[in-house]
C-alpha cells in the first residue's frame, strides 16, 4: 500500500545542509529583531515597532519552514523517528482537527464523522494527527463555495476491514480543490504529510473526478508497516 520514489542518497544530506546554513543567519537576524523590540538600542515610535514586528512575524514563517525542511531531510533518509503504539484512529482525528490553527479572516468548520466502533491502529499518534491535520489546513484554506470541511472516516476493503479510509471534502459543494501536494502556500507540510502517511504503510490521493471528497486518505488496520 506505501508508496515510495527513488531517492538520490545526496538528497537527505543536502537537505540537511540547507537548514544550517540558513539557520545560522535567520537566528542572527530574529536575534537582532527581538533585541531592537526590547528598545536595546534606543525607544521605537509607533511605526518602527510595527514594522519590526511584521518582521519578526515573516522570521517565524521561515524558521517554521526551516524546520519542514529539516523533517523532510529525515524522512527522506529514513531516519525520522516514530513513537509506534496502539491507539484509535478516532482519537488521531479528534486530536488533529482540535490543534487546527485559526483563519485570520473566516469561520470554516470541519465537521468529524468517526469510524463506527473502534479503530485501532498501530501508529505514532503525534505524527499522524500532523499529516491528517496538514492535509485538512490546506483544504480548509482553498474552500471558495462553503465554510464547512467534512473528514469522513470508515472501514474499507474487499470485506469491509481491510483498512480505513478518511475522506477530506467541501462538505456542502462537492469536492471543491483536490490534494496537490505541490502547491503553494502551504511550505513543505504537505510534502511532509504524505511522506509520514507511507511510513505508516498507507498512502494519500486525489480522488477521481465525480468523487465528493478532496483527498483520500487510506491507512491499515493493525500493525503499521
Amino acid at each position: 500500500m506505501a508508496m515510495s520514489d527513488p531517492i538520490d542518497p545526496r538528497w537527505p544530506k543536502i537537505l540537511s545542509l540547507s537548514v544550517h546554513e540558513f539557520r545560522t543567519p535567520m537566528t542572527v537576524v530574529a536575534g537582532y529583531i527581538r533585541m531592537l523590540l526590547k528598545d536595546r538600542a534606543g525607544a521605537l515610535n509607533d511605526q518602527q515597532r510595527r514594522l519590526l514586528e511584521e518582521a519578526e512575524k515573516s522570521c517565524g514563517r521561515l524558521t517554521a519552514l526551516l524546520s519542514e525542511v529539516s523533517e523532510l531531510s529525515g524522512l527522506e533518509a529514513g531516519t525520522a523517528t516514530f513513537n509506534r503504539q496502539s491507539t484509535d484512529l478516532n482519537a488521531v482525528l479528534r486530536t488533529a482537527l482540535e490543534q487546527l490553527p485559526p483563519l485570520p479572516d473566516r469561520e470554516v468548520s470541519v465537521a468529524l464523522t468517526p469510524v463506527d466502533g473502534d479503530a485501532p491502529i498501530t501508529a505514532d499518534p503525534v505524527k499522524l494527527a500532523q499529516a491528517v491535520g496538514a492535509v485538512v489546513v490546506a483544504l480548509r484554506r482553498e474552500l471558495v463555495t462553503s465554510d464547512r470541511l467534512s473528514v469522513e472516516a470508515r472501514r474499507t476493503g474487499g470485506n469491509g476491514s481491510d483498512a480505513y479510509e478518511v475522506l477530506v471534502g467541501d462538505a456542502a459543494a462537492g469536492a471543491g480543490a483536490t490534494f496537490d501536494e505541490w502547491r503553494g502556500g502551504v511550505g513543505l507540510s504537505l510534502i511532509n504529510a504524505r511522506r509520514i502517511l507511507n511510513a505508516h504503510g498507507g498512502a494519500i490521493f486525489a480522488p477521481p473526478d465525480g468523487s465528493k471528497a478532496s483527498a483520500r486518505i487510506v491507512l491499515p488496520i493493525g500493525t503499521a508497516k
